[in-house]
């Protein structure tokens, strides 16, 4: 299969591994690459230059093909001489591709497009707005993040299938689609609407080499598509998560009026991430998509990606036979 996504970034097939929080590490990144999608490391793990140049140098060691950095940006925020100093560090390594996301680039585009010969930059949206302003400030591709996408979606409710569709109709830069995606079928469904490939958080949270404990892929594998929540609406910052006991507690001090303050008590990343390594699944707020109705079982990357192009050959079939 080859799409605009796989010519322009150097890769097998146009599956993309989201940043994820906390969970967007080497090991993962490698494998996602190597079994010949886009792996992705997350800036915000490694918010020191030297500690980032680190795990890029360690990703290079598990894997030659290519691979993603994602940079978080912060609403409201202007990046600061850390933030730069981390996109000089990317541009040293020689990372083939990079992904902004959750505010807007602008105070990066100049950077970013003075290395087009370098780097190629994605740009994660969530409205049509942001996707077209993204592509007049120079990005290469623009991932739509619909309603269903684990973490942050837009608060305007609109779904990946609406969204995708309307923006690869909109802008002339390839479209990757993110948002209740898992499988071969998503694949096929989100490439018939013009996209040139696909992004998955949840799906690789379920997999063999993501570091989170046994209990949080287990949970996934049983959970359905009605088992995320939308939290933090209060404070601006809504977020799709696991329904689970954090997230039910959250819910019950928003109700309250309760402040940031006493929300974080509950939602801090760092309670999230004690979570992730202890297995207390109810202990701390859990991003996960209604995808996870569509995960039954943990399995490597290789066969993660292997099963969804396998998958996808065989809908087309389908397809193909029903139009003869």
């Amino acid at each position: 299969m080859k799409t605009r996504m796989t010519k322009l970034l150097g890769i097998q097939y146009p599956i993309m591994q989201g940043g994820m929080q906390h969970l967007g590490v080497p090991k993962l990144a490698a494998a996602v690459s190597e079994a010949g999608g886009l792996g992705t490391i997350n800036v915000t793990i490694y918010p020191e230059p030297e500690k980032l140049r680190a795990a890029i140098r360690e990703v290079k060691e598990q894997t030659k093909k290519p691979f993603a950095v994602n940079i978080s940006l912060i609403p409201s925020l202007h990046p600061g001489k850390e933030l730069f100093d981390q996109v000089k560090v990317i541009l040293e390594e020689g990372v083939l591709v990079v992904e902004t996301a959750g505010a807007s680039p602008k105070e990066l585009a100049d950077v970013l497009n003075a290395h087009k010969d370098q780097v190629t930059w994605i740009h994660k949206a969530a409205c049509i707005k942001h996707a077209k302003k993204a592509e007049s400030m120079g990005a290469d591709l623009i991932t739509m993040a619909g309603f269903e996408v684990a973490g942050h979606p837009h608060t305007d409710g609109v779904g990946t299938m609406v969204l995708a569709n309307r923006t690869a109709r909109e802008v002339k830069v390839p479209v990757l689609a993110a948002g209740g995606i898992a499988d071969g079928k998503g694949l096929l469904a989100v490439l018939s609407l013009g996209c040139e490939g696909i992004v998955m958080g949840t799906r690789f949270v379920a997999s063999q080499e993501c570091w989170i404990h046994q209990n949080h892929k287990d949970w996934i594998v049983n959970a359905n598509e009605n088992d995320t929540v939308l939290c933090q609406k209060t404070i601006r910052n809504m977020v799709r998560v696991a329904n689970n006991g954090a997230a039910k507690k959250c819910l019950e001090l928003e109700a309250k009026g309760a402040s940031l303050e006493e929300l974080m008590s509950v939602i801090s990343g760092k309670l999230g991430k004690a979570a992730y390594e202890s297995g207390d699944v109810d202990a701390g707020m859990f991003a996960a998509g209604p995808a996870c109705g569509l995960i039954h079982q943990v399995e490597s990357c290789r066969e993660i990606i292997e099963g969804i192009m396998e998958e996808a050959r065989q809908e087309k079939k389908r397809i193909e036979e029903i139009w003869a």
